[in-house]
């Protein structure tokens, strides 16, 4: 029990020392609608959870539920990865991205400045 107080401790303190505690408006819900995406709303954007291939022969997103996954031409290398997702989701959304957490881990929290999570979800969808 104590490892998971310790667990949720340091994510919590993660996300804290990067955002600041009265960033959030709405929290992380497991219990979310059928068909709605992991977005998190905060002053600077919207962090966007996303799951991550690599080794993949085109850069594509694919939507599945409320899962989205990443499919990455790079390597796991070196931190190519992560500039590639960074690169292409900017370019996707046409603002500033960056990686909040997992940056060596398949699941990755993106932070989009200053997008709103209806423009977010339709680029997704379309793509």
């Amino acid at each position: 029990m104590r490892h998971i107080r310790v667990i949720q401790a340091c994510k919590r303190k993660l996300l804290s020392s990067y955002r600041g505690k009265a960033d959030i408006k709405e929290r992380w819900n497991d219990d979310l609608p059928d068909g709605s995406m992991k977005i998190c709303e905060t002053k600077k954007g919207l962090i966007l959870e996303v799951s991550v291939k690599s080794k993949s022969r085109e850069f594509r997103i694919v939507v599945d539920g409320d899962e989205v996954i990443v499919y990455c031409k790079s390597d796991p290398v070196g931190g190519k990865v992560n500039r590639e997702l960074i690169r292409e989701f900017s370019r996707l959304f046409r603002r500033k991205v960056e990686l909040v957490s997992g940056f060596t881990s398949k699941q990755k929290r993106l932070l989009i400045r200053d997008a709103e999570k209806n423009q977010v979800e339709a680029i997704l969808t379309r793509s």
